[in-house]
């Protein structure tokens, strides 16, 4: 059974824990403490692969708060990164979160490969409250390499599925990858040492 952990992020407000348990429950919840941090465990079977998710929804880091995320990039495989589109300092912070994950991994924070990032725009149904344009929230997806979506948690339970099922796809994708790259490496590494014992053995 592969484990795939997920962090969700964003700024006060955005929606990211009715998000969160939108995708888990089904059901819409408005209001959170969020002075709360939470570790949702669920199993799921995806494309006939039995699958350990946790997401981790920590509690509310202030938007003016410098984005260090040292822990959640050891820890996650993907984030998911949350806007309110109402509500354009949650853009900017999104915007800092981003750049801090995508940025390139020091001593401190050693990585293989960058994680798989869904940014989403939530709260659709405030359209008419509207300060962050869809093509705004496509082009930071597109600068940071991470995929994007507008959708509302309140209304738009399919969606909100779909949105994690795709990072989840992602992330195996990513697996699968590096246990290639893992793999090739190991019989390359064989290969050489076999050539070199195969040569001390024949000037013997």
């Amino acid at each position: 059974m592969s484990d795939v952990k997920l962090t969700v992020l964003g700024g006060k407000g955005t929606g990211k824990s009715a998000l969160t348990v939108r995708f888990l429950t089904k059901r819409f919840i408005g209001e959170y403490a969020s002075n709360l941090e939470s570790i949702y465990n669920r199993q799921l079977c995806l494309e006939g692969k039995a699958l350990n998710l946790e997401i981790y929804d920590p509690c509310f880091q202030p938007q003016k708060t410098k984005c260090t995320l040292t822990s959640e990039l050891h820890w996650a495989d993907g984030f998911v990164i949350v806007y309110d589109i109402s509500d354009r300092p949650s853009f900017a912070f999104a915007k800092a979160l981003l750049c801090r994950i995508r940025e390139p991994p020091t001593t401190h924070c050693k990585r293989m490969v960058e994680p798989a990032v869904v940014l989403v725009g939530n709260k659709q149904d405030l359209c008419h409250m509207r300060e962050v344009g869809w093509e705004e929230g496509h082009k930071l997806a597109i600068d940071f390499h991470c995929q994007f979506c507008e959708l509302s948690a309140a209304e738009q339970s399919l969606e909100v599925e779909v949105i994690f099922l795709r990072l989840i796809k992602e992330i195996l994708m990513i697996f699968k990858h590096k246990e290639k790259r893992r793999s090739s490496g190991s019989k390359s590494m064989a290969k050489l040492i076999n050539n070199v014992f195969g040569k001390r053995r024949k000037s013997v």
